[in-house]
């Protein structure tokens, strides 16, 4: 059984990871409009991804008796001002989720719900390849440059990094 408290923190968790969700996939139709078809699927799958996160938690909190709360979903942002600008919000929302979960783990152990601390920690080891991708991504951003003829090869990185992550997941 788990605590109305954690019980909160794993529902706010899950309204985190229900935004992410969503701001991933407003960036993917920014991407589409734009031309850029490998960030657009790069996003696609971030934003699937943050959907699995949120129904893990969905499943974690039916298993200990607790209660899932679907989450009320703002509109998120849509347009960008460049696809540099637009990693750089996904490194801060990513950096916020990392900042979540440390809390949830945190917490988890100040209730000494071993079982919340042990299930959280593939969130801890996530959230650390998550930024670490991002930040890759940004670092490439800064080697290729900005600007029309740049965005045709970022989007080619992009795309070749996203298709190195699904063969990863098969």
């Amino acid at each position: 059984m788990i605590s109305k408290k954690m019980e909160k923190a794993f529902n706010d968790q899950i309204a985190l990871e229900g935004t992410a969700s969503f701001i991933y996939l407003a960036m993917a139709s920014w991407c589409d409009r734009e031309g850029l078809e490998g960030c657009a699927q790069f996003m696609h799958r971030q934003s699937a991804e943050e959907n699995m996160h949120m129904l893990k938690l969905y499943t974690y909190l039916s298993e200990v008796d607790g209660f899932a709360v679907t989450p009320a979903i703002k509109q998120p942002p849509h347009s960008y001002k460049s696809v540099q600008d637009m990693f750089k919000a996904v490194y801060a929302h990513e950096q916020k989720v990392t900042a979540s979960i440390n809390k949830l783990t945190a917490l988890a152990t100040k209730e000494g719900d071993q079982t919340a601390f042990n299930f959280l920690q593939w969130y801890v080891m996530e959230q650390r390849e998550e930024e670490n991708l991002i930040r890759s991504i940004l670092d490439k951003i800064k080697l290729i440059g900005e600007g029309p003829h740049s965005l045709y090869y970022l989007d080619k990185e992009i795309k070749a990094i996203n298709e190195a992550e699904l063969s990863k997941e098969e």
